[in-house]
Formats: C-alpha cells, structure tokens, sequence
C-alpha cells in the first residue's frame, strides 16, 4: 500500500513539475498524476534504452518520472496542433 501512495505522489509532482517545465500551467491534478505515471513509464523505458540507471531512491524515481513526463507532453502538444 505504502508503494502505491508513492508512485501517486510521485506521479503528481512529476506531471506538475513537467507542465510547469514545458511553459505551462498545471493541468489538473488527475491529469498531472496520469502524465506523471505514463512519464515514469517511459522514462524508465528510455533510461533502459540507453543504459543510465540512477541511484534507487523518491527523488530519481521523481527526475526519470518528470523526464519521461516532459517527453509525453512535448508529444501530446505536437499531436494536438
């Protein structure tokens, strides 16, 4: 259960931090906690890809969530034009 708390929390700040990085506003709070879970997703997907691992821990857990969140919603703004 405590995992689970975690990944929310952490899905939250990283689709907040990535909105705000991207030069917007935050998107709500369901849609920050789902941008930040599909960018932990492919953050640790693209991460493996290229062979960089961090140390375990909440705050690498929030840079690769935030990184790979950055990337879905370059995608997502480039779709929607």
């Amino acid at each position: 259960m405590t995992n689970f708390i975690v990944a929310i929390v952490v899905g939250i700040l990283a689709g907040f931090i990535a909105s705000k990085i991207t030069g917007g506003e935050g998107k709500g709070c369901w849609i920050d906690l789902f941008l930040g879970l599909v960018g932990g997703v492919v953050g640790k997907w693209l991460f493996d890809l290229l062979g960089i691992h961090w140390e375990p821990g909440w705050l690498s857990s929030i840079g690769t969530a935030t990184i790979g969140a950055v990337i879905v919603l370059w995608i997502w703004n480039k779709l929607k034009k």
